[in-house]
């Protein structure tokens, strides 16, 4: 490695040395000049052929190949300038002109052969736009003064040798210009850089020799031809076994102004066609018809920007809200630096509003979160639309997380203040949203995956907030699959057990009820907490399979209780999801379950969570139909979600159930009580039950008491247990005395 390093350093020695001779000593700087060349040529073929060893065969073999023709070159016109003969001239001529062929398809071999399809075509123009504008200044300092001489087979080596240089410059400068260098190996990268060096350089040799100059004895011309003949070499010589001589591994994306190169070539070309005319003296008979032509090219050339610009907005911009999509978001995390945050947002519950509504108000919600992500977020900043209702926000320039968090405030808060009305309705958007900050430089993709994760976490622990990635976090959607696809013949294969948590009356300690509660045993899995698999299932239709065979189990279970009861029936507690509410049909099933089992609609208590009665429009008549059938309504978690007095006044339901997050709060201090007690009086103005869930303690149970709560259930009197140990609590008459 050490002598990959040194081989180099010690050659541009060697020829620097070289070159300050040259300066000191003009009288020897051609020979110095014509050695240096050959020098530089042997070594290349040799390098260039061991680079082609490691990697990139067919780039370093055709450039072994440049290089020999060059050295071949060198040597016949050498030999020539001693005896001359045409036999030599031409072998050198020839080999010259065979050079040039085998350096540009070097570079294309380097870096066009990655183009594919319509890259081909748009690669083709852009370099015939740009060879056609350098064609106009080659022509002027070159071929035009070429043709000027008589006509003899020198025009070969000068016309020829001009065209190649001008075909080599044009090929190499485009494929850097439009970012290939970046997507290449160093080695690589030096090699274009070289040829296109010595192209440039070899035009300037040309026109000082055919206007009469010796371009030999030009310091600046022998300077940069035999530091471009250097470069070459030094690329081949780092190319070893650790760089692989690869040709790299990706076309890297173009710089955005480089997508106006053609445009540039031509207004280029336009202007120096006029300066020619001017230093001709040409003016008074061409001038008129070249700046008519050039006007005309411009004019074609600016619409044809305006199109490109209408192309590429068309592409990065999704047609609906006006953001950029995914397109257009990939685009811009390539400019991402420094430290930067993704807030990726996903919309809960969309479905609902069309299924309900239909498209169009649909897609009115889609722009109405558009417009409300707009105004929380900096000009600087990207918003972009990657899915049907899914959104991201780039932060750029972030001094710390905080920043990132406040713009996720904002998103959620501005959310639940700006509703969209359709008719008389009013629709809020809602939405679960993860957040995730680089913590410097960093892959943006590597940042998006774990703001997904973050997202996911939201969506699954807290829908309608938002999640700040944590390194616990880890992506369950893998388990989360393959529990969905279990959880499909759970209720079939038997793993399903329902349990049961009393509940109790606080004065007496007597159970009134039963709350059924779904348990899930895999064999493979083991026992799977509801917590994970009910969600899955809330996502699905399995929710309602599982509802109904929970009811069914339940209703079933208590009945024969109550026929061994010496008291008041017991009454049973279900959960019903949001999503089992809003199922058409739900009335007509559970009514179908209560005429099965024969328990009575009035022992039948439904529990449903806030979520599910946010569209009160919809929920209100469904229980309403439950309630005329004798069957009670209770607010699950009550308090911890959509809290307010216009679903309490505006909805049929007969109580209410204290979260357990408010019950441990119970220290018997003011501060501790106040939720429990506000929640406590507010049933009572309103006349509905109260059940206080979470109870650990008897000071919990004495301090409800104090508060006016009647019922509770928690850990202090039983977890939830399967049916035949929870029946000595019951009171129960022996099964052998029932008749």
């Amino acid at each position: 490695m050490k002598r990959a390093v040194a081989a180099p350093i010690v050659l541009t020695v060697v020829v620097a040395a070289g070159q300050v001779a040259s300066f000191v000593q003009p009288d020897v700087r051609v020979p110095i000049f014509g050695l240096s060349l050959l020098l530089l040529d042997a070594l290349g073929i040799g390098y260039s052929l061991r680079a082609a060893r490691y990697g990139a065969r067919l780039t370093w073999g055709l450039a072994a190949s440049a290089r020999a023709l060059s050295l071949s070159m060198s040597v016949c016109f050498a030999v020539d300038s001693v005896r001359p003969s045409l036999v030599w001239w031409w072998a050198g001529a020839l080999s010259g002109l065979a050079m040039f062929a085998m350096l540009t398809a070097t570079a294309l071999a380097a870096s066009a052969r990655r183009l594919r399809g319509r890259q081909r075509i748009a690669f083709a123009a852009e370099l015939l736009t740009v060879f056609s504008c350098a064609f106009i200044v080659v022509w002027q300092l070159v071929l035009a003064p070429a043709f000027l001489t008589p006509a003899s087979y020198r025009w070969v080596f000068d016309i020829g040798f001009g065209l190649g240089n001008l075909l080599l410059s044009v090929v190499i400068g485009t494929l850097l210009l439009r970012g290939a260098g970046r997507g290449l190996s160093e080695p690589i990268t030096l090699l274009l850089w070289g040829m296109m060096s010595w192209a440039v350089a070899d035009i300037v040799f040309s026109s000082i020799r055919i206007n009469g100059g010796n371009p030999s004895e030009s310091p600046g011309t022998v300077l940069a031809l035999t530091s471009a003949s250097l470069l070459m070499t030094v690329a081949a010589m780092r190319t070893d076994s650790a760089t692989r001589g690869d040709a790299g591994v990706a076309w890297s994306a173009p710089p955005i102004w480089s997508l106006h190169l053609p445009y540039i070539g031509v207004a280029l070309g336009s202007v120096v066609l006029v300066v020619i005319t001017i230093q001709d003296h040409a003016f008074a008979t061409w001038g008129g018809l070249i700046l008519a032509q050039s006007a005309m090219t411009i004019a074609v050339m600016l619409r044809q920007l305006v199109s490109l610009r209408d192309s590429r907005d068309a592409g990065s911009t999704d047609p609906l809200t006006g953001l950029a999509n995914l397109a257009g978001l990939r685009a811009g995390l390539r400019r991402a630096t420094g430290r930067f945050g993704i807030l990726l947002i996903d919309l809960d519950d969309f479905k609902p509003v069309n299924d309900r509504y239909g498209h169009e108000t649909g897609n009115l919600l889609l722009t109405h979160v558009a417009d409300t992500l707009r105004g929380t977020v900096r000009s600087t900043d990207i918003t972009a639309r990657v899915g049907g209702d899914e959104f991201v926000i780039v932060l750029f320039d972030l001094d710390g997380e905080k920043q990132a968090f406040d713009v996720a405030e904002r998103v959620l808060a501005a959310f639940a203040a700006t509703p969209i009305e359709v008719g008389e309705h009013r629709i809020f958007a809602h939405a679960s949203i993860g957040v995730a900050v680089s913590a410097g430089d960093e892959d943006p993709k590597a940042v998006q995956h774990r703001a997904d994760l973050a997202m996911y976490e939201a969506k699954r622990n807290d829908k309608h907030g938002w999640r700040a990635y944590d390194p616990s976090m880890t992506d369950q959607r893998t388990r989360e699959s393959i529990l969905a696809d279990l959880l499909e013949h759970a209720v079939d294969a038997g793993q399903l057990s329902v349990h049961y948590q009393p509940i109790v009356d606080l004065a007496s300690g007597r159970t009134v009820g039963v709350e059924a509660l779904a348990r899930w045993q895999h064999p493979d899995y083991g026992f799977v907490p509801p917590s994970e698999f009910v969600p899955i299932a809330e996502r699905s239709s399995l929710i309602h399979t599982i509802g109904m065979h929970v009811l069914t189990e339940a209703a079933t279970q208590v009945r024969a209780w109550q026929t061994r009861q010496h008291a008041d029936p017991l009454h049973l507690s279900v959960n019903l999801s949001p999503r089992q509410l809003l199922k058409p049909g739900i009335v007509a099933d559970v009514v179908a379950v209560l005429e099965r089992t024969g328990l009575s609609p009035a022992h039948l208590t439904l529990e449903i969570t806030e979520t599910a009665i946010v569209d009160t429009e919809r929920a209100a008549p469904i229980l309403a139909e439950f309630r005329a059938l004798g069957i009670r309504i209770a607010i699950d978690d009550f308090g911890t979600g959509y809290s307010s007095l216009q679903y309490l006044l505006g909805l049929p339901i007969d109580g209410l159930k204290i979260d357990r997050a408010f019950v441990t709060q119970l220290d018997s201090t003011t501060q501790g009580a106040a939720v429990a007690e506000a929640v406590v009086r507010l049933g009572q103005i309103l006349g509905l039950d109260t059940v206080a869930e979470g109870i650990e303690s008897p000071a919990q149970v004495a301090e409800l008491q104090l508060l006016g709560c009647t019922s509770g259930q928690g850990y202090l009197f039983s977890r939830p247990r399967p049916a035949a140990e929870i029946e000595e609590g019951l009171n129960l008459i022996p099964p052998q005395t029932v008749r």
